[in-house]
């Protein structure tokens, strides 16, 4: 059955139960007034039968003209009981020329009809009230002030949440400032119908023409306003396009108890998807009670990392940067979020050598998380010895040091672009990979290495720029127009880290995981829907332009190498990696000789040492030539 089907059906039943109510109430009403009157006559049933047939299709007429079929039942709302109200009223007006009609045949026509009214009424709301309380369990709850200047919204969701939303902003004690004038449902039920006043105008096809008709009768363009299901990718994109054709604000509105509080639709909320069902417990169990160090942890992944740690009651946290201001941001959030936390910020470089020593002996941490990473692919491209010695000495040095004090895990933050690299960023992320299972299998410590995309919003991403961008009127500039590229949520990303954390914990051993990013983001799209929710239109409001892609940088990123097998965890969102990093005798000769030549910063060697160490890199670069930077 078509959801059209399915709503006319309803429709006709909620008619039916309606008229057959007020058939009963006239029938009933008859009787009784007849009943208690003294020196009562013989009961006239022409005349009832009359009344009621006359009482049913005023009800009908009053029913029809004010909608009150359309109502769904289990949605019910202080709307809808005073449309309801308001129909008994203007059928008993209908009635009232017919009940002089039967002033004579009729023993009390006035009273009969009060009574039938009243008798009508409450099974109209008895009926209602059933169902409301089978879906809300508060039958009663349809009472709420509503401000005058109430901002005008288009809800655009499915019908269970966007019930939830309604039912809150009418809970008794809110004051209403958004006045919802009608839903669209993604999921095409129940058109023509309405939840709990709030009429159902279509589904997401109809979103154009609805929002256009708001405008025109309320005199200004509504909110469009999105929960539950609409929050997808794909129903987003649809959404945002004709919003910002239309010049629409788009809010998000949740239907909890913050169902009053609209929030901007930002570019992480369309990596909207299932809520991932995650077992805190194990990730608990590494963290309680221990001492944890994080390098790296004033930029975007390592302050998020460390904001998880210390709502996991840590026995101390040390927070390691070579940033200074990041390092003062940090330190100054997690004082004030988590003071029960013994909590150390630490200036240094993780390139330092002997910095690293002496801040892990006198820490001595239990659990090492290395998010300390040069990740501009441009800039390493300009910059290879530095990239060298932060990406690749620097992952030594905190491994190397965190074995020599006895940690019990190591945690190193790596990337997709550490996959068939094009480029110095993911060659050294790459070899730092491979550096790592060489020290762990030396050392006896366990490591886990988490391969993801990019984060979204983090420093250096395109989303500020593109955010820059828009604010001065464009144009937004991407590199190709075909670029595509993973992005999560540094909030999902993290928890997943720790998630892969608390998976490895065999010894002398290094597990690689990936993060489950879900379906690579086109630029272009991410770059239309920034400029849409600013209301504005691609190409027209904002132009966007190609640049060409720069030094380093490919079109498509993957996540693993083709000779890699990837295997599920118990862990949603967390896939384990079997790779067998190549090995050598000479590794370490080469490894210290690499970090040597970019410690004197001979480009060319330290280049070719790269390509050597890393062969799917250097077979990339073949005789590519690159720009000398002095």
């Amino acid at each position: 059955m078509t959801p059209q089907r399915a709503a006319r059906r309803a429709i006709a039943l909620t008619l039916g139960f309606d008229l057959a109510i007020a058939a009963a109430a006239m029938v009933l009403s008859n009787l009784i007034v007849w009943w208690v009157v003294e020196n009562r006559e013989p009961f006239e049933f022409l005349p009832a039968l009359v009344s009621v047939l006359v009482f049913v299709l005023s009800a009908a007429v009053s029913i029809v003209v004010l909608k009150v079929h359309t109502q769904v039942w289990r949605h019910m709302g202080w709307p809808d009981a005073v449309r309801l109200a308001q129909a008994v009223a203007l059928a008993g007006l209908v009635y009232l020329p017919f009940a002089a009609m039967f002033s004579r045949p009729l023993a009390e026509p006035w009273t009969v009809l009060l009574t039938a009214l009243l008798l009508w009424t409450m099974s109209l709301f008895l009926g209602r009230m059933i169902a409301l309380s089978r879906s809300t369990h508060q039958p009663l709850q349809i009472f709420t002030p509503v401000a005058r200047n109430a901002q005008p919204v288009l809800l655009v969701g499915d019908a269970t949440n966007c019930a939830a939303v309604i039912r809150r902003l009418q809970a008794p004690s809110q004051m209403q400032n958004l006045r919802i004038l009608g839903l669209i449902d993604v999921e095409g039920n129940d058109p023509g119908r309405a939840i709990r006043g709030v009429p159902i105008f279509g589904g997401i096809g109809e979103l154009a023409n609805v929002i256009d008709v708001l405008t025109v009768r309320y005199g200004q363009t509504p909110w469009v306003a999105v929960t539950g299901k609409a929050r997808r990718r794909k129903i987003m994109m649809q959404i945002l396009e004709v919003a910002s054709e239309r010049g629409a604000a788009i809010m998000a509105l949740n239907p909890d108890e913050t169902a009053q509080v609209t929030e901007r639709i930002r570019p992480a909320d369309l990596l909207a998807r299932p809520e991932r069902m995650l077992d805190i417990n194990p990730v608990r169990d590494l963290v309680e009670d221990s001492r944890v160090l994080v390098t790296g942890g004033g930029g975007t992944i390592g302050s998020e990392l460390a904001r998880q740690v210390a709502g996991l009651k840590p026995e101390s946290l040390t927070i390691l940067d070579s940033c200074e201001y990041n390092l003062y941001a940090i330190d100054l959030e997690l004082r004030r979020a988590a003071p029960d936390v013994a909590f150390s910020t630490r200036l240094g470089d993780v390139r330092d050598a002997s910095r690293v020593r002496d801040v892990f002996q006198s820490v001595q941490p239990q659990l090492v998380i290395h998010a300390a990473a040069l990740k501009h692919v441009p800039l390493m491209e300009r910059n290879v010895c530095e990239a060298i010695l932060t990406n690749v000495a620097g992952a030594v040095n905190a491994a190397r040091a965190a074995a020599a004090v006895g940690a019990k895990r190591f945690v190193f933050i790596s990337t997709d672009k550490a996959v068939e690299p094009d480029n110095v960023m993911g060659a050294t992320k790459r070899l730092a990979e491979i550096a790592i299972s060489h020290i762990t299998a030396e050392t006896g410590m366990a490591a886990a290495m988490v391969r993801f995309g990019n984060v979204l919003g983090s420093s250096g991403s395109v989303v500020p720029l593109f955010e820059k961008q828009i604010a001065e009127g464009g144009p937004v500039t991407l590199t190709d127009m075909g670029v595509t590229r993973y992005f999560m949520t540094v909030e999902e990303a993290s928890a997943l880290v720790l998630q892969a954390a608390a998976l490895q914990q065999e010894k002398s051993r290094s597990e690689l995981y990936v993060l489950d990013m879900g379906e690579p983001m086109a630029i272009l799209q991410l770059a239309e829907t920034m400029i849409r929710l600013k209301g504005l239109v691609p190409g027209v409001d904002i132009q966007i332009t190609e640049t060409g892609l720069r030094e380093g940088e490919k079109l498509h990123e993957a996540l693993t190498y083709e000779h890699e097998a990837v295997m599920n965890t118990p862990v949603d969102g967390v896939l384990k990696v079997t790779s067998h990093p190549p090995s050598s005798e000479l590794f370490d000769k080469q490894l210290a000789a690499l970090i040597e030549a970019a410690s004197r910063r001979d480009r060319s060697e330290a280049l070719r040492l790269l390509g050597a160490m890393v062969p799917e890199y250097g077979e990339r670069r073949g005789d590519k030539s690159f720009r000398h930077i002095a």
